[in-house]
């Protein structure tokens, strides 16, 4: 109350490529507004009724701090890193929430007691408008897909390596690099996945 803002048109900056960050914003419009949900809907890209797009988050980061009265969706890393400000956001409890690392991590601990199996289909694994007093709505995990039926045995048993050290050790930098480290849960479910890549039915990492 007593705000006196300008009377310019907002201008909506959007990725233009196929993004994933795009699923998950268009994934949490659908959850909250059935008007969206049955015009736009969610995916890696959608038919932006309005707009701007960009290229990856640098292109949408760039339109944001180029063009005055710009509002747009990137990941919190390139929006702290930019010095770009953000939006409190109403999740689903009612609650404006400030994207920070524990509030990401809020939404992704409701999840994590039904996740399924790595090798099962995570199609339907959202932690978009979580349930939680405290938990920022628009939040994702980030996956890395990979065979579990390797054809190399050299380069598979390094690709296992690889995501061992990154499920394990790699955490400590997930912080500074603005991410949320896993929880203890995913974790444990990323050892048994890893653990099912072999060769020839040899498994390639005992962990």
């Amino acid at each position: 109350p007593g705000i006196q803002f300008p009377e310019k048109d907002i201008i909506v900056a959007h990725r233009s490529d196929g993004s994933g960050t795009t699923f998950v914003f268009t994934d949490y419009l659908s959850a909250v507004s059935p008007d969206w949900k049955s015009k736009a809907g969610k995916g890696k890209s959608v038919n932006w009724p309005v707009g701007l797009g960009g290229k990856g988050n640098e292109g949408v980061s760039g339109l944001l701090t180029q063009n005055p009265y710009t509002i747009g969706y990137i990941e919190l890393a390139y929006a702290k890193l930019q010095n770009i400000p953000y939006a409190y956001i109403k999740n689903k409890a009612g609650n404006f929430i400030e994207p920070t690392l524990e509030t990401i991590a809020n939404a992704a601990a409701v999840a994590v007691l039904s996740l399924p199996a790595g090798d099962a289909s995570w199609a339907e694994v959202s932690i978009v408008d979580a349930e939680g007093n405290n938990s920022y709505p628009i939040s994702s995990f980030t996956y890395l897909l990979v065979y579990k039926d390797q054809a190399d045995q050299t380069k598979g048993k390094i690709l296992a390596e690889f995501l061992w050290w990154a499920v394990h050790d790699d955490q400590k930098y997930s912080s500074e690099l603005l991410y949320v480290p896993l929880p203890t849960e995913v974790i444990s479910l990323n050892e048994i996945t890893i653990k099912l890549m072999n060769y020839n039915g040899q498994i390639l990492i005992q962990g």
